[in-house]
């Protein structure tokens, strides 16, 4: 039988509350949290009448982005402050709380060009992109649906999880997206969502396409590229890195970056009878997404609705609030 909807958020052992931060590192994040968490705090450089954050903004400063961006500018605070104040601005400007609705970007998703399905080894959500489905052409609403998707993968991130899983099939494909518009994803991808991406699996990857990557290298930054893995190993056990660790695995073996079970059938071997029906899947992805993140935020809000709330407490209180058992 097969299966049209995404599969549920793991319940498993992934949730490690964050650990305490070294004395240096903390007063750096003093100075991060003080900046954004003061009652007179303005978003410079903009409309007057728009200064003030935003809820969904203020839930966006997590105590996790503000190190994943001090990560990202190797702790130096007043970096990570612009870094993240030019974020704030940039989702206001590409319409992350507006402009980009469900019902805006769903025809770039009828082909079933991306969507979300399982979980990797490390409970990151995996996101199946196929590249024979972008355009050639550089499409302004493709870049939307995409970054949407990114936004929509995030929603899926269970308790101490912050990072995703891309797998993108080149079989029977010897085309690639548009340079212009894969490189403006990647410049994106790097300096709005940093430390977002935990693994590319890039498989089937014809020589005739090599070029294309290797164009695409320089940029890159080094944490960008050090997730990459071209041409992973897929057999009956998962997904792996290398042929090494494909016969390295055993039970007891962490090798493994993806098992069956998590995967689809069509192009990584999996044992999900996955088949992508638009009017299926799309109203389950949107509902439930919309549902996971109203709750989080109703959760965040009793907390005290404030920046530099953990997301790790957040997503516990959703997650325990699925194990009730129904009355």
């Amino acid at each position: 039988m097969s299966i049209y909807v995404p599969l549920p958020i793991p319940t498993n052992s992934y949730d490690v509350p964050p650990s305490a931060l070294p004395e240096k590192e903390q007063i750096l994040y003093d100075r991060v949290f003080e900046h954004f968490s003061t009652a007179d705090y303005t978003l410079p450089n903009i409309n007057k009448e728009m200064t003030a954050l935003m809820v969904d903004e203020k839930f966006w400063l997590s105590y996790e982005c503000l190190l994943r961006y001090l990560r990202a500018t190797n702790w130096n605070a007043n970096a990570a402050i612009k870094r993240l104040e030019d974020t704030l601005k940039w989702r206001r400007e590409f319409g992350i709380y507006d402009k980009i609705t469900p019902e805006y970007i769903e025809p770039e998703a009828k082909n079933g060009k991306a969507f979300i399905f399982g979980f990797d080894t490390h409970g990151r959500p995996a996101m199946y992109v196929s590249p024979s489905k972008l355009s050639v052409d550089e499409s302004p609403r493709t870049i939307q649906f995409i970054v949407w998707m990114l936004e929509r993968t995030v929603d899926f991130m269970g308790p101490g999880v912050e990072t995703l899983a891309v797998l993108a099939d080149y079989a029977d494909n010897t085309r690639n997206p548009s340079f212009g518009m894969v490189r403006t994803v990647l410049e994106i991808i790097q300096t709005h969502y940093p430390e977002r991406l935990g693994l590319a699996l890039i498989a089937h990857l014809p020589w005739l396409l090599n070029t294309f990557f290797k164009l695409l290298m320089p940029f890159m930054d080094s944490f960008t590229r050090q997730k990459l893995v071209f041409n992973p190993v897929i057999n009956d056990n998962g997904v792996f890195r290398t042929t090494e660790d494909a016969e390295a695995w055993g039970a007891d073996s962490t090798s493994r970056v993806l098992e069956p079970d998590q995967l689809i059938q069509e192009g990584w071997n999996g044992s999900q009878p996955f088949v992508y029906s638009h009017a299926i899947y799309w109203e389950a992805l949107v509902t439930l997404c919309e549902e996971r993140r109203s709750r989080m935020i109703a959760a965040w809000h009793c907390m005290g609705g404030k920046v530099g709330t953990k997301e790790w407490e957040v997503k516990v209180v959703v997650r325990d609030e699925n194990d009730q058992p129904q009355s």
